[in-house]
């Protein structure tokens, strides 16, 4: 679908003052161009569009869970402009010929842009470097490296990773789980484990790692980026670093900001995941720390899984849930609507922040004159009801079934050309 020009009329922006935006050939400018077609925003809330530096898209190798283009319609659905691709596919995206093969895949599929993460680790086994100088000067320019799934464990690796990446501007993503203390582990450690019979996963394990992990890019110089933070001791210890100007940037993801491990009690394997849902006390600590700016931003870890990885026992069912398409109500429920943040702080750390730390040029800028008109437009007033089956995503696996949140993404434009209009994907 191609747009010469749109006019989007009297739009909160980033849910401020109300004034019109135009867009003409991909960039936002000071007139309405010539049959511009309008959108009437009266009551939307127009932010830059959303940028996620934690998706799972499964292509290539488990196109039964996910694929590029299934990934890319939920990510517009959900008001995302851009996507980081994480490496644990199948084959892993180590090389420079994967991380291209998944880039282009991407803009073929014409819903979001979408930047590969590179492995850290060949095969993401954690025994030595993968290329990673070949993926940065690869077509996909790629700037995160992550073995997410898997800890980069082995310190002396950890440290050469990071001295690497430093070359060329380059960030190291940490799952951080410290795999001698996980051994097994199936769920948070805790009161709830303990009833349950199932082996904890304790908050040492996640902590001692970012402890470890903000020593050596203090000591590299390179930039550190902590994945899914999940306790209130992982805040407290980011919060440190930061206070020392050392150069680390974290996240947390939807579910860490309202679920809690006294949704296992069910035994429903849709609340596995990893790092495992937490406590009460740990989800208000990440709620604190994503008002005060400790951690940078808040990323999806959108994880699809078929049905028979999850309708399943417990202990054998995969880890992981969806996000893309619930990721910004429950921010707005936990956040907005707690009065923790405003929208604009919703931009900075759904779009500006991840942006700047992907190193992701053209997205997460201001909704002015020149820039791409990259942009979401929110409902905030809406609410839904979560249904599996009417989601964009091949997989059905949320945890918010059946659960009413607020907010719903009005339009998506991907550099001024409409990608979600009235709440509707648009086929391409």
């Amino acid at each position: 679908m191609s747009d010469t020009g749109w006019t989007i009329r009297a739009a909160r922006i980033l849910g401020g003052e109300v004034g019109d935006l135009h867009v003409s050939d991909g960039v936002f400018v000071d007139e309405a161009p010539a049959g511009a077609r309008i959108v009437e925003a009266d009551g939307l809330i127009a932010l830059p569009g959303l940028v996620d530096l934690h998706t799972h898209l499964r292509e290539p190798g488990r196109e039964d869970a996910e694929t590029v283009l299934t990934g890319t319609r939920a990510a517009a659905a959900g008001g995302y402009t851009a996507v980081h691709a994480m490496a644990n596919t199948d084959p892993v995206a180590d090389t420079a010929g994967v991380v291209e093969q998944v880039w282009r895949l991407g803009r073929e599929a014409g819903y979001c842009d979408v930047q590969p993460v590179g492995a850290v680790t060949v095969g993401i086994a954690g025994e030595r470097l993968a290329e990673l100088g070949a993926m940065a000067d690869s077509a996909a320019r790629v700037r995160v490296f992550s073995d997410d799934g898997h800890c980069v464990s082995d310190a002396a690796l950890m440290r050469r990773a990071l001295e690497y990446v430093k070359a060329f501007g380059g960030v190291v993503a940490q799952h951080a789980q410290e795999p001698r203390l996980t051994e097994g582990a199936q769920m948070n450690e805790g009161e709830v484990s303990g009833v349950l019979g199932l082996r904890g996963w304790p908050a040492v394990a996640e902590e001692a790692i970012i402890a470890r992990d903000v020593l050596l890019a203090a000591h590299t110089g390179s930039r550190l980026h902590v994945c899914h933070l999940s306790t209130a001791g992982s805040v407290e210890l980011v919060r440190w670093a930061k206070s020392k100007g050392y150069p680390v940037t974290a996240e947390v993801t939807p579910h860490h900001l309202l679920l809690t491990d006294e949704l296992v009690r069910g035994y429903d394997p849709v609340y596995k995941v990893n790092p495992p849902l937490r406590t009460q006390a740990d989800v208000e600590a990440v709620r604190a720390g994503l008002a005060d700016g400790t951690i940078d931003v808040v990323a999806t870890d959108h994880a699809p899984h078929p049905v028979e990885a999850k309708d399943c026992e417990w202990a054998v069912a995969a880890m992981g849930m969806l996000g893309l398409e619930t990721a910004l109500s429950v921010v707005q429920h936990t956040m907005v609507d707690t009065g923790l943040l405003d929208w604009s702080g919703v931009a900075g750390r759904m779009s500006v922040r991840a942006a700047e730390i992907g190193s992701l040029e053209g997205h997460g800028r201001p909704l002015e004159p020149g820039e791409p008109a990259n942009l979401t437009l929110v409902d905030p007033a809406a609410s839904r009801t979560i249904e599996p089956g009417a989601l964009h995503s091949r997989s059905h696996n949320t945890p918010y079934a059946g659960l009413k949140l607020p907010g719903t993404v009005h339009a998506t434009f991907l550099r001024g050309t409409a990608t979600v209009l009235d709440g509707k994907v648009i086929d391409r």
